[in-house]
Protein backbone atom coordinates (compact mmCIF):
# COMPACT_ATOMS: atom_id res chain seq x y z
CA UNK A 1 0.00 0.00 0.00
CA UNK A 2 1.23 3.06 -1.23
CA UNK A 3 1.38 6.57 1.06
CA UNK A 4 -1.28 9.42 -0.49
CA UNK A 5 1.83 11.83 -1.46
CA UNK A 6 -0.30 15.03 -1.05
CA UNK A 7 -0.19 17.43 2.29
CA UNK A 8 -3.41 17.72 4.12
CA UNK A 9 -4.53 21.84 3.09
CA UNK A 10 -3.18 23.21 6.06
CA UNK A 11 -0.04 21.98 5.82
CA UNK A 12 0.89 23.10 2.52
CA UNK A 13 -0.60 26.29 3.23
CA UNK A 14 1.70 27.06 6.37
CA UNK A 15 4.65 25.50 4.32
CA UNK A 16 4.20 28.12 1.89
CA UNK A 17 5.07 30.59 4.71
CA UNK A 18 1.79 32.38 3.86
CA UNK A 19 0.49 31.51 7.52
CA UNK A 20 0.44 29.19 10.81
CA UNK A 21 -0.64 25.79 10.76
CA UNK A 22 -3.74 27.02 13.00
CA UNK A 23 -4.71 29.99 11.40
CA UNK A 24 -4.95 27.99 8.13
CA UNK A 25 -7.07 25.63 9.53
CA UNK A 26 -9.66 28.74 10.83
CA UNK A 27 -9.72 30.05 7.46
CA UNK A 28 -10.91 26.49 6.16
CA UNK A 29 -13.05 25.82 9.07
CA UNK A 30 -15.04 29.44 8.11
CA UNK A 31 -15.60 27.89 4.67
CA UNK A 32 -13.41 30.77 3.23
CA UNK A 33 -10.59 28.79 0.87
CA UNK A 34 -11.44 26.54 -1.67
CA UNK A 35 -9.88 23.95 -3.74
CA UNK A 36 -10.37 23.72 -7.18
CA UNK A 37 -13.50 25.83 -6.89
CA UNK A 38 -14.70 23.69 -4.13
CA UNK A 39 -14.78 24.66 -0.53
CA UNK A 40 -12.11 23.11 1.27
CA UNK A 41 -13.10 21.10 4.19
CA UNK A 42 -10.14 19.99 7.31
CA UNK A 43 -8.99 16.82 6.31
CA UNK A 44 -8.80 18.31 2.62
CA UNK A 45 -5.34 17.25 1.18
CA UNK A 46 -3.77 19.12 -1.83
CA UNK A 47 -0.77 18.61 -4.30
CA UNK A 48 0.82 22.06 -4.65
CA UNK A 49 1.90 21.41 -7.68
CA UNK A 50 -1.60 21.01 -9.16
CA UNK A 51 -4.71 21.88 -7.23
CA UNK A 52 -5.62 25.44 -7.41
CA UNK A 53 -6.04 27.29 -3.92
CA UNK A 54 -7.81 30.22 -2.93
CA UNK A 55 -8.80 32.34 -0.33
CA UNK A 56 -11.75 34.37 -0.52
CA UNK A 57 -11.20 33.86 -4.15
CA UNK A 58 -7.86 35.36 -4.46
CA UNK A 59 -5.24 32.49 -5.80
CA UNK A 60 -2.80 31.53 -2.80
CA UNK A 61 0.57 30.58 -3.86
CA UNK A 62 1.33 27.54 -2.68
CA UNK A 63 2.44 26.01 -5.73
CA UNK A 64 6.68 25.97 -5.35
CA UNK A 65 7.51 26.59 -8.90
CA UNK A 66 5.17 29.88 -8.98
CA UNK A 67 8.01 32.63 -8.64
CA UNK A 68 7.31 36.43 -9.18
CA UNK A 69 10.28 38.61 -9.58
CA UNK A 70 10.51 42.97 -8.66
CA UNK A 71 12.94 44.43 -11.18
CA UNK A 72 14.17 48.04 -11.52
CA UNK A 73 14.90 47.76 -14.95
CA UNK A 74 17.38 49.94 -15.99
CA UNK A 75 17.15 52.35 -19.37
CA UNK A 76 18.35 50.44 -22.61
CA UNK A 77 16.96 47.34 -21.74
CA UNK A 78 14.18 45.64 -23.72
CA UNK A 79 10.88 44.29 -21.76
CA UNK A 80 10.68 40.94 -23.56
CA UNK A 81 12.22 37.58 -23.29
CA UNK A 82 14.14 37.96 -26.47
CA UNK A 83 14.80 40.68 -28.97
CA UNK A 84 15.66 40.26 -32.85
CA UNK A 85 17.90 42.92 -32.67
CA UNK A 86 20.14 41.63 -30.24
CA UNK A 87 19.61 44.24 -27.39
CA UNK A 88 19.35 43.07 -23.79
CA UNK A 89 16.20 41.86 -21.97
CA UNK A 90 15.50 41.96 -18.85
CA UNK A 91 14.90 38.39 -18.70
CA UNK A 92 18.71 38.11 -18.42
CA UNK A 93 18.83 40.19 -15.32
CA UNK A 94 17.35 37.56 -13.49
CA UNK A 95 17.47 33.38 -12.86
CA UNK A 96 17.43 31.57 -15.46
CA UNK A 97 15.64 28.99 -14.08
CA UNK A 98 12.13 28.82 -13.76
CA UNK A 99 11.41 30.34 -16.61
CA UNK A 100 9.71 33.74 -16.22
CA UNK A 101 8.07 36.76 -18.38
CA UNK A 102 7.64 40.05 -18.18
CA UNK A 103 4.47 41.54 -16.75
CA UNK A 104 3.56 44.08 -19.07
CA UNK A 105 6.13 46.00 -20.93
CA UNK A 106 8.42 49.68 -19.79
CA UNK A 107 9.74 50.68 -23.07
CA UNK A 108 13.26 50.60 -23.98
CA UNK A 109 14.42 54.24 -22.73
CA UNK A 110 12.39 54.27 -19.53
CA UNK A 111 13.06 52.33 -16.43
CA UNK A 112 12.08 51.69 -12.83
CA UNK A 113 9.58 48.72 -11.51
CA UNK A 114 8.67 45.38 -13.53
CA UNK A 115 7.46 42.45 -12.55
CA UNK A 116 8.59 38.70 -14.09
CA UNK A 117 6.65 36.15 -13.31
CA UNK A 118 5.81 32.00 -14.46
CA UNK A 119 2.30 32.78 -12.88
CA UNK A 120 -0.01 33.31 -15.70
CA UNK A 121 -3.14 34.38 -13.41
CA UNK A 122 -0.96 37.31 -12.40
CA UNK A 123 0.06 38.59 -15.62
CA UNK A 124 -3.85 38.86 -16.32
CA UNK A 125 -4.03 40.16 -13.09
CA UNK A 126 -1.89 42.78 -13.49
CA UNK A 127 -2.29 43.51 -17.42
CA UNK A 128 -5.50 43.38 -18.32
CA UNK A 129 -7.01 47.13 -18.21
CA UNK A 130 -10.41 45.67 -16.45
CA UNK A 131 -8.77 45.07 -13.85
CA UNK A 132 -7.76 48.21 -13.11
CA UNK A 133 -3.79 47.87 -11.76
CA UNK A 134 -2.12 51.37 -11.54
CA UNK A 135 0.99 51.90 -12.42
CA UNK A 136 2.88 55.02 -11.06
CA UNK A 137 5.34 57.20 -12.91
CA UNK A 138 7.61 60.04 -12.08
CA UNK A 139 8.34 61.76 -15.34
CA UNK A 140 10.64 64.97 -16.00
CA UNK A 141 9.78 66.96 -18.88
CA UNK A 142 11.15 69.84 -20.61
CA UNK A 143 8.39 72.67 -20.47
CA UNK A 144 6.84 74.47 -17.88
CA UNK A 145 2.84 72.76 -18.03
CA UNK A 146 0.15 74.59 -16.33
CA UNK A 147 -3.43 73.72 -14.57
CA UNK A 148 -5.18 73.65 -18.34
CA UNK A 149 -2.17 71.03 -19.47
CA UNK A 150 -2.48 68.88 -16.22
CA UNK A 151 -6.43 68.80 -16.52
CA UNK A 152 -6.54 67.54 -20.06
CA UNK A 153 -4.12 64.70 -19.25
CA UNK A 154 -6.68 63.46 -16.70
CA UNK A 155 -9.49 64.24 -19.38
CA UNK A 156 -8.11 62.49 -22.63
CA UNK A 157 -5.66 63.09 -25.10
CA UNK A 158 -6.61 61.38 -28.62
CA UNK A 159 -3.92 58.87 -29.66
CA UNK A 160 -3.63 57.36 -33.15
CA UNK A 161 -4.60 54.29 -31.09
CA UNK A 162 -7.61 56.03 -29.25
CA UNK A 163 -8.08 57.93 -26.12
CA UNK A 164 -5.54 57.64 -23.48
CA UNK A 165 -5.83 59.73 -20.12
CA UNK A 166 -4.02 59.63 -16.66
CA UNK A 167 -6.21 58.40 -13.50
CA UNK A 168 -4.12 61.39 -11.71
CA UNK A 169 -1.75 64.09 -12.61
CA UNK A 170 0.11 66.50 -10.53
CA UNK A 171 3.35 68.37 -10.52
CA UNK A 172 5.58 68.24 -8.86
CA UNK A 173 8.13 70.07 -9.18
CA UNK A 174 9.46 73.26 -11.95
CA UNK A 175 12.46 74.89 -12.68
CA UNK A 176 13.01 77.38 -15.68
CA UNK A 177 12.92 74.14 -18.61
CA UNK A 178 11.91 71.53 -17.07
CA UNK A 179 8.90 70.25 -15.01
CA UNK A 180 8.61 66.82 -12.82
CA UNK A 181 5.07 65.51 -12.69
CA UNK A 182 3.53 62.43 -11.35
CA UNK A 183 0.95 60.50 -13.52
CA UNK A 184 -1.03 57.46 -12.64
CA UNK A 185 -2.41 55.13 -15.36
CA UNK A 186 -4.85 52.57 -15.23
CA UNK A 187 -3.49 50.92 -18.56
CA UNK A 188 -0.01 50.16 -20.48
CA UNK A 189 -0.06 50.87 -23.67
CA UNK A 190 3.14 50.77 -25.97
CA UNK A 191 4.74 54.23 -25.12
CA UNK A 192 1.49 55.77 -23.83
CA UNK A 193 2.58 58.44 -21.57
CA UNK A 194 5.25 59.55 -23.93
CA UNK A 195 2.87 60.33 -26.44
CA UNK A 196 0.64 61.98 -24.59
CA UNK A 197 2.96 64.30 -23.32
CA UNK A 198 4.03 64.66 -26.72
CA UNK A 199 1.00 65.74 -28.41
CA UNK A 200 0.90 68.37 -25.33
CA UNK A 201 3.93 69.95 -26.59
CA UNK A 202 6.10 68.44 -23.56
CA UNK A 203 8.93 66.24 -24.59
CA UNK A 204 9.86 63.18 -21.53
CA UNK A 205 13.50 64.02 -20.45
CA UNK A 206 13.25 60.88 -17.98
CA UNK A 207 10.27 58.33 -16.56
CA UNK A 208 10.79 56.11 -14.09
CA UNK A 209 7.91 53.70 -13.13
CA UNK A 210 7.73 53.84 -9.13
CA UNK A 211 5.00 51.68 -8.41
CA UNK A 212 2.45 49.00 -9.42
CA UNK A 213 -0.62 48.78 -7.81
CA UNK A 214 0.43 48.76 -4.14
CA UNK A 215 4.12 47.59 -4.91
CA UNK A 216 6.78 50.36 -4.32
CA UNK A 217 10.41 49.33 -3.37
CA UNK A 218 12.88 52.79 -3.22
CA UNK A 219 15.78 50.44 -2.43
CA UNK A 220 16.25 48.90 -5.78
CA UNK A 221 18.46 50.11 -8.40
CA UNK A 222 18.90 49.73 -11.99
CA UNK A 223 19.36 45.89 -12.88
CA UNK A 224 18.37 45.01 -9.53
CA UNK A 225 15.96 42.85 -8.05
CA UNK A 226 14.19 40.76 -5.27
CA UNK A 227 11.39 37.62 -5.34
CA UNK A 228 7.95 39.01 -4.18
CA UNK A 229 6.96 37.68 -1.08
CA UNK A 230 3.57 35.61 -0.92
CA UNK A 231 1.96 38.00 0.95
CA UNK A 232 2.78 41.12 -2.25
CA UNK A 233 1.48 38.51 -4.51
CA UNK A 234 -1.84 38.13 -2.69
CA UNK A 235 -2.19 42.25 -2.90
CA UNK A 236 -1.46 42.23 -6.57
CA UNK A 237 -4.47 40.09 -6.80
CA UNK A 238 -6.41 42.21 -4.34
CA UNK A 239 -5.52 45.08 -6.16
CA UNK A 240 -6.96 43.62 -9.20
CA UNK A 241 -10.23 42.87 -7.56
CA UNK A 242 -9.77 39.44 -6.64
CA UNK A 243 -11.60 38.96 -3.54
CA UNK A 244 -12.94 41.49 -1.09
CA UNK A 245 -9.93 43.50 0.31
CA UNK A 246 -11.39 43.52 4.06
CA UNK A 247 -11.63 39.56 4.05
CA UNK A 248 -7.61 39.07 3.82
CA UNK A 249 -6.14 36.78 6.06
Amino acid sequence: MTSDPRDRLQKAISAAGLMSRRAAEDLIAAGRVTVNGRVARLGDRVDAAVDRVEVDGIPMPVAPEHVTYLLYKPPGVVSTASDPEGRPTVVELVPDTPRVVPVGRLDYESEGLLLLTNDGDLVNAVTHPRFGVTKTYLVEISGQPGPAALRQLKEGIELEDGVARAIAARLLARSPKRSQLELVMGEGRNREVRRMLEVLGYPVVKLVRVAIGPLRDQTLRPGSWRQLGNDEVRKLYLAAGHGAAGSQP
